[in-house]
């Protein structure tokens, strides 16, 4: 309950996390037929870079502050959600406010789409549904978020995406992620499911991959970013995604969006990326 996302928005793993997210829902709003999500673990939808948070840690400098430069044009198709949501909020120009799961998500869908973003932390919630409060498309829920992916699930559209990326300040936490993953593709099989891992040490992203592994749930795809080298003491040297059931071109873009990621982010050329199938993937 002590997490606080206002200290992080914008960096590294924010990057990552959100132009994956942001160009999953672009794909599920190819279709025609509505469909919805859950992010079940919302934050407040949007974040300003000079609040007090954000200046007592400056992650986003080294994050989306390192992100105005243009790629290559295959870098800049899968980005190109990404960069709109993000220039959404700052109609001026100058970056100033970053743009949470919710609003990305929400940036994305149509009118008869629907977004449940549930948030445990009472305060966020709080300022969560203020600020959609006029949205029509979104329920605000303060579950436990494993109580969240057991009553959401299944979505009554039939098709949509569940984002699963806790702060990981528990000890137990690696273990409930696995769970929430078990309990959410028996109630919504064929739903996308991306869930966000820190890299902090390698023992804890073994124990959390090797759990994933262990459930035998196939079609997982790996996207894992490193921008320092992990040991003890690095902090957050890394993130990584585990998308389950990935639209069929997203294994191709990432192979072209990770290492961009890697030679721009990375710290004194120590970038380094990895996109693998975690588990045997589909067909």
């Amino acid at each position: 309950m002590n997490y606080r996302h206002a200290f992080h928005a914008g960096n590294h793993a924010d990057v990552l996390k959100h132009a994956v997210l942001a160009r999953v829902v672009e794909y599920l709003a190819l279709k025609d037929k509505p469909f919805a999500a859950l992010d079940a673990h919302a934050g407040i939808g949007a974040y300003d870079l000079q609040s007090v948070e954000a200046g007592k840690t400056g992650e986003w400098q080294t994050g989306i502050g390192l992100m105005a430069e243009p790629f290559d044009p295959a870098v800049e198709a899968m980005l190109a959600a990404y960069r709109k949501a993000v220039a959404a909020m700052n109609p001026s120009g100058a970056l100033r406010y970053y743009p949470g799961s919710p609003e990305l998500i929400l940036q994305g869908m149509r009118g008869g789409d629907r977004l449940i973003a549930n948030e445990l932390h009472p305060s966020d919630a709080a300022t969560l549904e203020e600020n959609y409060r006029s949205d029509r498309r979104l329920e605000v829920t303060t579950l436990d978020a494993l109580q969240a992916v057991k009553s959401q699930l299944p979505l009554r559209e039939k098709r949509g995406l569940v984002l699963i990326d806790p702060p990981y300040e528990e000890r137990d936490e690696a273990e409930k992620v696995v769970q929430m993953l078990a309990q959410g593709q028996r109630r919504f099989a064929g739903g996308i499911f991306i869930i966000w891992y820190p890299v902090t040490t390698e023992a804890f992203v073994d124990r959390l991959l090797d759990g994933i592994h262990a459930t035998g749930i196939g079609n997982i795809l790996k996207a894992e970013l490193r921008v320092k080298n992990t040991h003890e003491a690095s902090g957050l040297s890394g993130s990584g995604l585990l998308i389950l059931n990935p639209p069929f071109v997203l294994e191709d873009e990432l192979r072209a969006l990770l290492p961009a990621l890697a030679i721009r982010l990375g710290v004194a050329g120590l970038g380094r990326q990895d996109v693998s199938w975690l588990t045997p993937k589909k067909g």
